[in-house]
């Protein structure tokens, strides 16, 4: 049971939705964005995805973008990147953490050194959010063998002759992508989500986590109310990006998750 498991185990057994917020590693420095990712478990965050800077991100909207050109322009790296794990897993051994983003990077360091050096880090889960189904054993099935999770985007285009794909390997929990397009562009709605967590939960037991379009407290309870729990990730890397003290961007965390745990 990796981490992650363990954390849907206690909301289910604690009646609880889960709170998982997403940041740019290194954004906008490295000793920033490792105050924020140490912040992130006392604002009421559950789970933890931490981006890895990449120069094409094309999931990504204007505001995650211009986190990982700030990232890279303060000379982040992957190792840097695995740097910042193993310093906030010196303080919280529990709280689980999710690698984000794209395969290039991983691809460059080689899979093998990737996955033993993540997992000696303190990773559990991946999100790597351009390798389909199809490519399944470039990354996913190694990343499990190593004992990592890896987790897989759903849409609403994920039609039910797709889905079975890619449910087949996923593992930790499938990330639901409330709306089509890039991360920031539109608002999530509970009326549409609903009948597509439903429908994604007839086919696996894993939790469903809704993410993309999620700014508000009011929003992350309507969301996490007809999901497992929600991601909110722009509205967190807006406030980094805009230079908001450390302990403003937590508050805001914590007003957040407050809404996500209220469902």
């Amino acid at each position: 049971m990796t981490r992650i498991d363990a954390t849907f185990a206690r909301l289910k057994s604690e009646g609880k939705k889960a709170f998982v917020a997403y940041i740019m590693g290194g954004d906008p420095d490295a000793e920033t964005s490792l105050s924020v990712m140490r912040g992130l478990p006392g604002a009421g965050v559950d789970i933890i995805e931490l981006g890895m800077p990449f120069t094409d991100p094309m999931a990504d909207g204007p505001t995650i973008q211009l986190a990982g050109q700030r990232a890279l322009e303060g000379h982040m790296t992957m190792d840097k990147v695995l740097d910042m794990v193993r310093a906030f897993r010196a303080g919280d051994a529990s709280t689980p953490i999710v690698l984000m983003g794209y395969y290039n990077p991983i691809y460059a360091r080689g899979v093998d050194r990737f996955l033993a050096e993540a997992v000696a880090a303190g990773i559990d889960g991946l999100i790597v959010v351009d390798l389909p189904p199809e490519e399944d054993a470039e990354l996913c099935i190694p990343a499990q063998k190593a004992g990592l999770n890896f987790i897989r985007l759903a849409t609403p285009t994920t039609d039910a002759q797709r889905l079975p794909t890619v449910l087949q390997n996923t593992s930790g929990f499938v990330y639901y992508v409330s709306i089509t397009g890039i991360t920031g562009a539109a608002a999530a709605q509970a009326v549409d989500v609903a009948p597509e967590v439903a429908r994604i939960k007839a086919a696996t037991d894993l939790p469903i986590i809704v993410g993309f379009g999620i700014t508000t407290p009011e929003s992350a309870q309507a969301i996490a109310s007809v999901a497992d729990g929600c991601v909110v990730g722009s509205a967190i890397v807006k406030d980094i990006g805009a230079g908001k003290p450390v302990a403003e961007v937590l508050a805001n965390v914590a007003a957040l998750a407050a809404g996500a745990h209220a469902a």
